[in-house]
């Protein structure tokens, strides 16, 4: 299956719209917090969505690919 641009594009667009980390983009919340959602359940909707995703991408090492995505939505 190939990966969803827009979707990664997402992780650094959509900020996390409640809890501990309101207002943090999806794709710089703490492993933690991921691995948190992972054992209680993550959201319904396009924030299940991409918290999925962001535990998919730690889970299997693949941070760094989004590097470039960072740099380029928030210049970090």
């Amino acid at each position: 299956m190939e990966p969803n641009a827009q979707l990664l594009t997402e992780l650094f667009e959509v900020k996390m719209p409640f809890g501990k980390y309101n207002g943090t983009l999806i794709g710089d919340l703490p492993e933690h917090y991921i691995l948190w959602f992972s054992r209680t359940g993550f959201p319904a909707g396009k924030i299940g969505i991409l918290l999925q995703t962001m535990y998919e991408i730690k889970l299997n090492g693949l941070s760094y690919l989004l590097d470039p995505i960072r740099k380029m939505k928030t210049g970090k």
